[in-house]
């Protein structure tokens, strides 16, 4: 159960917690295939072909090992690569990137989010702690934010303590006064738990609990169940 007097700020993770990221990333994948098709149809061709762009994926994380937790640079390997395979000028990598991360940036909200961060945020400080490259103020939502933790920042990634603990420092809090709220269950809520910080768990499927004896201090299925344990009338008080 959580314990509301020791929760002075709130992590916040982002894909699939705010906005579902599968359709996402596929419409962006479409985006940019079309981008590719119009200026490297040679390159479009070749991550046409079955089994392609997972090759080059696997052949990037093999070759920069110490990189995994950034997906933007990842990424952008991966068009370079694309691009040395098909024949093509490298220097299309960077626009085709952007074009691609602009996509990415088109989520679809879950119906509670606003509400939920709106409610959050004027109680208390509010931070996004990802492992993905979402832009929350591309995105329209970064009013609601003081500010983002994503593991390219920190040279890690969840379920990595230091992620967490970094989140602590930016926010000015000690660890255990920090509530972090996310969907995965290993990623986000047992790696909270390593370090001592309160967790909710944002369980919109419906699944069952995989993370052991320990639990998240509380499991909601949307947001607004979350803000349901605020008295109506408390307010920030920093």
């Amino acid at each position: 159960m959580l314990d509301l007097q020791k929760i002075r700020a709130i992590t916040i993770d982002l894909d699939d917690t705010l906005w579902p990221i599968a359709p996402t990333i596929t419409q962006a994948e479409q985006v940019l295939q079309d981008w590719l098709a119009a200026h490297v149809p040679a390159a479009a061709a070749l991550a046409r072909q079955p089994g392609v762009r997972q090759r080059i994926r696997q052949t990037v994380q093999q070759q920069w090992p110490d990189q995994l937790h950034d997906l933007s640079f990842l990424r952008l390997q991966s068009l370079r690569h694309l691009l040395h395979e098909a024949g093509e000028a490298l220097h299309h990598a960077e626009p085709a990137f952007e074009v691609f991360f602009a996509a990415r940036q088109q989520v679809c909200l879950y119906d509670d989010t606003v509400q939920a961060l709106a409610f959050l945020s004027a109680r208390l400080p509010v931070l996004a702690l990802s492992n993905g490259n979402a832009d929350v103020q591309r995105i329209g939502l970064g009013r609601y934010f003081v500010g983002t933790v994503a593991a390219k920042h920190v040279g890690v990634a969840k379920p990595d303590r230091a992620i967490f603990e970094y989140a602590a420092q930016i926010l000015r809090q000690p660890i255990d006064a920090v509530l972090h709220v996310g969907d995965d269950v290993q990623l986000d809520v047992c790696a909270a738990l390593d370090v001592g910080m309160q967790t909710v768990w944002v369980n919109r499927g419906g699944h069952a609990w995989h993370g052991g004896d320990r639990l998240a201090h509380l499991e909601v299925r949307d947001l607004l169940q979350l803000c349901a344990q605020w008295p109506q009338v408390q307010e920030n008080d920093g």
